[in-house]
């Protein structure tokens, strides 16, 4: 199985941007713990504080769908339900 990549962007309402952040810290290690994980990124934008750029690499589609249901079952799952998720994956 080939490599899945997701790449892309977020924006995060402004009422909601300090929880964000704050859980971001986690979200972050309990993704790189994951067994396909090869790279996971999110970077607050420079430009636009409350736009932060994703990129994601996993090691094939089951590890990527593993992290697609991790995610919607977790905290920051439920923490993110207002953010704009504008993604691109290949693979």
């Amino acid at each position: 199985m080939s490599k899945v990549t997701l790449k892309g962007f977020i924006l995060v309402p402004e009422s909601e941007l300090e929880v964000v952040k704050a859980e971001l810290v986690n979200h972050k290690r309990l993704t790189l713990e994951e067994s396909g994980c090869i790279h996971f990124s999110v970077t607050e934008s420079p430009i636009n504080p409350l736009r932060f750029d994703v990129y994601e690499e996993f090691k094939n589609k089951a590890a990527f769908d593993h992290h697609q249901s991790r995610v919607k079952a977790s905290h920051w799952g439920k923490l993110t339900v207002n953010v704009e998720r504008h993604y691109e994956i290949i693979g």
